[in-house]
């Protein structure tokens, strides 16, 4: 594989991991609007996307099979339009039942970049940890770019520009991507650029296992999280909900993710120098009393509790995606990143229906912040249990 080829895929595999982290951010901004067009609860409203959220996670295992045996760059393509497409359906919709189904395809095909991206990113990577970091920094710029653009266009052009814009734009680069493949400047890559000493059965099954607890509780964590945020701070921020508007609450909730995008690269950094068994272990211990903070603070303290929780949370992922990669058997990969994602997107989308259960029945956020706090003290247990891990291996040259 070529040199320009090994940095294409990772730079759209980066900037695929920012649209891939759009759909469901934007839709909780426009949760907002929603609530009073339609006049629906707010756990009424965040529910239109459960079926999207738990396709997102089920479908990832197809998904990167056929990217493990058909062609990760084919795959990655059909990522960029199918997805797009189904943004654009959803700012046509005309109803509730129209946006839970354009959300349901926006899911599936949203599904792909987890399992195949992911992969596709490792195998042409040296350096795992940093690479990942960069990668992370994307996804993490995704939920911040999401949440200020779904605010802005809401306030100027109402909530469909909020999903006809970057829908539009993923399939233009959906489009280009095809192109590059077609000229032959994008390939499936071979082998990893990286290699490690091969790990016995027993790890790999015990890593897995532990691995399912551990992403499950992230995965919930993440989901409600971010579903509730734009709420949390429209009550509990100083005239946030009624003077700046659905643009001021998503750009709160931008500064929040972009905070958090930014510290992957240091996250990947640590996860290439040091033990990725007490990295990935730090991350839950940290969160515990962040969450517990956040259920009961308000104002610019709870904008700052939420950069670091979050900023915790998805900071324990490549850390988390290097353990995969290291016990994960050589050609599965993307089948092994689409079992992840059945728990850390399918499984975990249900956090967002236990967010809106949670306010709907308490009429605040409190309980849902002590449950989150809960369940990342089950993450840190679990995360005792993994197989110790190594924080480098060697890398083969690029040609």
């Amino acid at each position: 594989m070529s040199l320009a080829s090994n940095r294409l895929a990772i730079g759209f595999s980066c900037i695929g991991h920012t649209f891939s982290h759009l759909f469901a951010p934007i839709f909780f901004v426009v949760v907002l609007a929603l609530e009073d067009e339609w006049g629906l609860s707010h756990g009424e409203a965040v529910a239109l996307i459960v079926v999207g959220n738990v396709l997102f996670g089920v479908a990832a295992p197809v998904a990167g099979w056929l990217g493990d045996r058909w062609s990760s760059a084919g795959m990655m393509g059909m990522f960029f339009l199918g997805t797009g497409g189904g943004m654009l359906a959803v700012g046509m919709a005309d109803g509730p039942l129209t946006v839970t189904l354009s959300l349901a395809v926006t899911g599936l095909f949203g599904s792909i970049y987890h399992p195949v991206g992911i992969s596709w990113l490792i195998r042409n990577a040296e350096r795992r940890g940093l690479v990942l970091g960069i990668n992370g920094i994307f996804g993490g710029v995704g939920p911040a770019v999401a949440a200020l653009s779904a605010g802005l266009l809401t306030d100027l052009w109402g909530w469909r520009a909020a999903f006809l814009v970057p829908g539009g734009l993923m399939v233009t680069i959906g489009v280009v991507f095809y192109l590059l493949m077609a000229r032959g400047l994008i390939a499936d890559s071979g082998a990893d650029l990286q290699t490690g000493p091969p790990t016995s059965k027993s790890d790999r099954i015990r890593a897995f296992l532990v691995l399912l607890v551990t992403m499950l509780c992230t995965g919930l964590i993440y989901q409600a999280s971010q579903a509730g945020l734009p709420k949390v701070f429209s009550e509990r921020i100083t005239g946030l909900g009624d003077g700046g508007g659905v643009a001021g609450i998503g750009m709160t909730v931008a500064m929040v993710y972009l905070v958090a995008g930014g510290f992957q690269v240091v996250a990947g950094y640590l996860a290439d120098r040091y033990p990725l068994k007490a990295v990935y272990l730090a991350t839950f211990l940290l969160q515990v009393p962040m969450l517990f903070l956040a259920a009961q603070l308000g104002g610019s303290a709870l904008i700052a509790t939420a950069m670091i929780m979050v900023t915790l949370n998805i900071g324990s992922l490549p850390a988390e995606n290097a353990l995969i990669a290291r016990f994960a058997p050589s050609g599965w990969q993307g089948l092994v990143f689409g079992l992840k994602f059945i728990v850390a997107f399918g499984l975990s989308g249900l956090g967002v229906k236990m967010e809106g259960a949670l306010y709907d029945a308490t009429g605040g956020f409190f309980w849902l912040f002590v449950v989150l706090s809960a369940i990342a003290m089950v993450g840190a247990a679990a995360g005792l249990l993994l197989p110790p891990g190594r924080a480098r291996a060697a890398a083969a040259p690029v040609k």
